[in-house]
């Protein structure tokens, strides 16, 4: 989505990242990954499918970086286990070595007791005492076994109590060894902890010096793009004029489809081989020969060249007015002078009659061959053509492709053709859409992920829209699908949607990770990144609310979704966090 304009929001941006204070972000009440748990999905997008080749450079440079937060964070993640088993087990040890200091004390108290009956019943139990108190032989053997007994009786009491204090004693050893383990591994989460700071710090600090190498590659690319939009729209403007003033009289369509039979004062128009063009036609007014083209044709470029600078969308809402992608803007333009062609480039390409000499209006339909038909724009003239573009996220003048990328031209003006199937991707890789890449969603109910021809966290502000609140902004068709489920959620509870979160500068990743790298997503992997969530408040925080409930039930009919992965035993557990996953 983005045009020169959108390279100068990207200028502003990159300023506002480098230098900006951190303290402008906001930071929602929820510290939240925005992800799912384990490793974030890697942005697979390679480099032309980025707006600029020190952009991709970037993408290359973020994307290192997270493979190494994300490795410090897996490594603070086990450590932090590791402390809690070690917390456990050295708790454990203390209660085994406090219960046996009770057993000890207990069996003590009993062998004392014991002995102490004992001496006070019988005196000193030896054989004298047996031998003068005895009536008889009898009585001598039958108290010299007693005196036997009870000496063995004491002896096992003892003995017992002497290893229950022994293992009383390992016990408590143990303990300590384990306490002295957890320690140990706590100092260690400790230095990791701060090591995996000092690393995200640095690797920030790297980060911002990439920035600030893009920084003029950007303003540089976002002044001659706008400059080259300016141009096209006057020199458009002073075409439709000169007409106006030769007194030419726009025919319809229909009139100039057979170039034998034009209407009074138009003459056919020559092209390659001599052969007479259909649809377009010449007036000589002054000397000079004006091309002609139907009323719905310069209807259709006149309201294409009015959508410059306009955000692109890969998806739903990309008819406009508010955003574009490259189908859409055709179908819208058309739609504007009166010609209803179909909304998708593939369908487009199957009607439009095809044509080899064209002309502004005319369609081209983008390849290379093995990616399909994945792209469309308007002719503008032989070396031009005007379109919404995913690269540069944004409605664009550019140079036609070469003749390996151009698949053809077709001419909305003519009646359609039989339908005919649009050449088809043969490469088996990713999906190409209006010059970027469309990555799948990571799974049901999530967004998508990258989009456009910019990092996570990079895009500029002019390819995205305010949803209505504050100073938030998402994706067009996600800011508008958040309005219309804003309004429904209104007609239940009598108040609007309540937001504290939308699209997340890679600043303000950084600074949440900053403040809970446990907890919140590496910078540059949260969906907050493509402006494709939003974190939510009002009640829907709270999973078994009733508006947390609503949203359930009817959020998906806007394109909204709470992940999977985000509700009640989903592996993290943030009903706040919202992703769009229509487009």
């Amino acid at each position: 989505m983005r045009s020169a304009i959108a390279m100068g929001a990207a200028a502003v941006l990159v300023t506002a990242l480098l230098s900006g204070p951190v303290s402008a972000q906001p930071v929602p009440p929820q510290i939240e990954a925005g992800v799912p748990p384990g490793t974030p999905a890697p942005d697979t997008r390679p480099g032309e499918a980025f707006a600029d080749p020190k952009v991709a450079a970037l993408q290359r440079t973020a994307t290192d970086i997270q493979r190494e937060l994300t490795g410090l964070g897996e490594l603070a993640r086990t450590a932090e286990q590791e402390l809690g088993r070690a917390t456990t087990h050295a708790s454990e040890a203390t209660a085994r070595r406090e219960e046996a200091d009770r057993v000890v004390a207990a069996q003590q108290a009993e062998v004392d007791s014991y002995t102490s009956a004992l001496y006070g019943s019988l005196g000193v139990p030896g054989g004298v005492h047996v031998l003068l108190t005895a009536g008889g032989p009898d009585d001598f053997l039958t108290g010299s076994s007693l005196i036997g007994r009870l000496r063995a009786d004491l002896d096992a009491r003892l003995g017992a109590a002497v290893e229950r204090q022994r293992e009383a004693s390992q016990a408590e050893s143990e303990a300590l060894g384990a306490q002295r383990e957890a320690s140990d591994r706590k100092g260690e989460l400790e230095r990791r902890s701060a090591d995996a700071s000092n690393r995200a710090a640095a690797v920030s600090s790297e980060l911002r010096g990439q920035l600030a190498d893009t920084d003029a590659a950007v303003v540089a690319l976002q002044k001659a793009q706008q400059e080259r939009n300016t141009t096209t729209a006057a020199n458009w403007k002073a075409y439709t004029d000169k007409l106006a003033a030769a007194g030419v009289v726009l025919p319809k369509a229909a009139a100039l489809r057979d170039p034998d039979r034009l209407p009074a004062g138009l003459l056919p128009l020559v092209g390659a081989g001599g052969v007479r063009q259909p649809g377009v036609a010449q007036a000589v007014a002054g000397g000079d020969r004006l091309l002609v083209l139907p009323a719905e044709t310069i209807a259709a470029v006149t309201l294409a060249v009015g959508a410059l600078g306009k955000p692109y969308v890969p998806g739903v809402g990309g008819q406009g007015p508010t955003a574009y992608s490259c189908d859409g803007l055709v179908h819208a333009a058309y739609a504007s002078g009166g010609i209803t062609l179909p909304g998708g480039l593939g369908e487009q390409f199957g009607v439009l009659m095809p044509v080899t000499d064209p002309h502004p209006g005319d369609v081209v339909f983008l390849g290379p061959a093995r990616l399909g038909a994945q792209g469309v724009g308007i002719v503008l003239d032989e070396k031009t053509m005007l379109v919404a573009d995913a690269r540069l996220a944004g409605v664009i003048v550019t140079d036609l492709p070469g003749v390996d990328t151009v698949l053809g031209f077709g001419r909305p003006s003519l009646a359609f053709r039989e339908p005919v199937a649009a050449p088809k991707a043969t490469d088996g890789g990713l999906t190409w859409r209006c010059g970027g890449v469309q990555l799948p969603a990571r799974s049901a109910g999530e967004a998508p992920g990258a989009w456009g021809g910019f990092p996570n966290g990079l895009i500029p502000l002019t390819a995205l829209c305010p949803i209505g609140v504050g100073s938030h902004v998402l994706r067009c068709d996600a800011a508008q699908g958040y309005q219309a489920m804003s309004s429904a959620f209104t007609a239940a509870f009598g108040r609007p949607l309540c937001v504290t979160d939308s699209y997340r500068t890679y600043t303000a990743q950084v600074q949440l990770y900053a403040v809970k790298p446990a907890l919140a997503a590496v910078p540059g992997t949260s969906n907050h990144g493509w402006g494709l969530a939003v974190d939510l408040c009002g009640g829907v925080q709270t999973a078994g609310s009733a508006e947390y409930a609503w949203m359930i039930a009817n959020a998906g009919s806007f394109g909204w979704s709470n992940p999977l992965w985000a509700r009640q035993g989903g592996g993290r557990e943030e009903p706040w966090h919202w992703e769009y996953v229509a487009g």
